[in-house]
């Protein structure tokens, strides 16, 4: 599946997936500390730092792990991944695309709203 297909499907299923107002919030607070990671190991890898590398590479761990135990309690469980590739890709898609997506145009919100509890 390539990008565009799969930032498409991703878009097209993302209320789908969230509507756990636990998992909601806790993606609020956690995608950017995805984000944080990310940085984190682009700094890392240009100042040659692997205590940077170690630090970043936990705190994008954990802002997934997290993430994961949210979606956990959603009452549709995300498709699973299909391999390694896959798995990346619609993380990463996901954290820096379509989740900011989801904010921006609204979704987040009345999703946030219809207080859907698992």
């Amino acid at each position: 599946m390539n990008t565009s297909t799969l930032l498409s499907a991703q878009w097209e299923s993302y209320p789908r997936y969230h509507q756990s107002r636990r998992n909601l919030l806790l993606h609020i607070a956690l995608v950017p500390l995805f984000w944080v990671g990310n940085f984190g190991l682009v700094v890392a890898l240009v100042r040659h730092s692997w205590l940077a590398l170690l630090a970043a590479v936990l705190v994008t761990g954990i802002s997934l792990a997290l993430q994961g135990r949210g979606h956990r309690k959603e009452p549709v469980p995300a498709e699973p991944f299909t391999g390694p590739v896959n798995a990346l890709s619609r993380i990463f898609l996901e954290q820096w695309v379509t989740f900011p997506r989801f904010v921006i145009s609204g979704g987040w919100l009345r999703a946030l709203r219809q207080r859907r509890t698992p």
